[in-house]
């Protein structure tokens, strides 16, 4: 049994290696924890199906969200962020990608709007990362850098709402930490992200990259080269941009703001209504992949969660360790790498880890702090790569939308690399300094 984590997690691995699609790779990952456990494959699929509709308000949203994002894309708005862009930063392809990890790191605090912004940016910008010869792997580096380390290195906005979750399982497993230590042990590991993205964007990835032939799945229409001037529809546009990010940052509901933002759009004819429906496929089109995603991780988790599946994994792996605390740190940060990504959400993870990691490191020694780094950087393991997750979801959801990027091989392995291995060596030091 405690093994049934990490095999299922190499099936959902292994097949999405092979270029099976990642939902079906999902289900024989659930379905095979299930079995590992006793349950028969009735029963396994019945535990995954009921963990589904854990994701479904997300999921909702996620499809008006691109439904909204293509009726931007229709206002002509978009073209003129292009040519503005093309204009400043032509021939200057390090300086545009930093720009898009900086956008979006804003996205995880200052504007909490997470995935929210990428359909709306990023396929607008694909014919130029084209004329540049921009390596599209490096962009998916800096979206997955933006989304990821501001929230685990700084308590604000998704930050504090991830640092809470720590100190509230810590809290509820006998360790009390205020945020601010939290905060403070989160900065190394958080400076482990910093170095993945620099030898992302100024080694691996900065060489000329010609563009890959779209495999057919992206939207019929991306913007190209056309000159657009600025007009009425465009401050209608930018109206409906300020009231859906007005209402998610002020009330935290996603599926309100995108409708918002659909129903400005259309009451201002940006959209004419006989393209309602044009609209709407090409949102499903754009987000509904990532939509169907995340229905069947929460069910893989469901199974994994009502089967005591990472319990069991803990369990057996703390028997092995003894009392060194090196050897420690590593098997608990390895262990959190392996089930989140199997369950694709950091922030998921961490109430799970928590119950199992403060036991084993108070028998053992470790301070306050110390805990709070392996349980951060453990939750934060496997986000990046993991192909269930919306750090590496949202990315690819821009950057196919020509059908020109792979998921599991342009987003999930470049983020896995020069993510995940920084994050447990540094983490891993910082668990053993404080």
């Amino acid at each position: 049994m405690a093994s049934a984590v990490i095999v299922s997690v190499l099936v959902l691995t292994i097949l999405s290696l092979a270029r099976v699609n990642v939902i079906v790779a999902i289900i024989a990952a659930g379905l095979t924890a299930g079995v590992m456990n006793g349950e028969s494959l009735t029963e396994a699929l019945d535990l995954f199906i009921a963990g589904m509709g854990d994701q479904a308000e997300v999921a909702l949203s996620y499809i008006l969200l691109g439904a909204f994002a293509a009726a931007i894309s229709f206002s002509g708005i978009t073209t003129l962020l292009v040519q503005t862009l093309l204009h400043l930063l032509k021939d200057k392809k390090v300086w545009l990608v930093f720009i898009i990890a900086a956008v979006a790191s804003l996205s995880q605090n200052v504007v909490p709007v997470h995935i929210a912004f990428i359909p709306i940016l990023i396929p607008p910008l694909l014919h130029m990362f084209d004329q540049m010869k921009l390596d599209r792997r490096a962009v998916a580096a800096a979206l997955t850098f933006g989304l990821k380390a501001p929230y685990v290195t700084i308590p604000l906005g998704f930050g504090l709402i991830f640092h809470q979750t720590i100190q509230d399982a810590m809290q509820s497993n006998g360790v009390e930490t205020s945020i601010s230590t939290i905060a403070k042990s989160m900065i190394i590991p958080g400076l482990g992200m910093v170095t993945g993205l620099l030898v992302a964007v100024l080694i691996t990835y900065r060489r000329p990259r010609e563009p890959r032939a779209s495999d057919g799945s992206g939207l019929s229409e991306i913007p190209k080269d056309e000159q657009v001037t600025f007009r009425k529809q465009h401050v209608y546009t930018i109206i409906a941009i300020v009231v859906t990010l007005f209402i998610q940052a002020v009330w935290g509901n996603l599926i309100f703001a995108a409708l918002a933002g659909l129903i400005v759009m259309f009451i201002f004819r940006v959209v004419p209504f006989q393209y309602g429906d044009r609209t709407m496929g090409e949102g499903i089109t754009m987000m509904g992949f990532i939509a169907f995603v995340m229905l069947t991780a929460a069910g893989f988790a469901n199974v994994l969660t009502e089967t005591a599946s990472v319990q069991d994994l803990v369990e057996s792996s703390s028997g092995m360790i003894g009392d060194n605390k090196a050897v420690i740190s590593l098997v608990l940060l390895l262990v959190g790498l392996v089930v989140t990504i199997g369950i694709g959400s950091s922030f998921a993870t961490v109430p799970i880890l928590a119950a199992l990691f403060v036991p084993i490191c108070l028998e053992v020694g470790y301070s306050p702090m110390a805990i709070a780094i392996l349980i951060g950087t453990a939750g934060a393991l496997g986000d990046a790569g993991s192909p269930a997750s919306d750090s590496t979801l949202g990315p690819t959801s821009g950057l196919n939308a020509d059908g020109r990027h792979n998921h599991i091989w342009d987003t999930c392995v470049p983020t896995f690399l020069h993510y995940n291995i920084p994050l447990i060596i540094f983490g891993w030091a910082a668990s053993l300094l404080f």
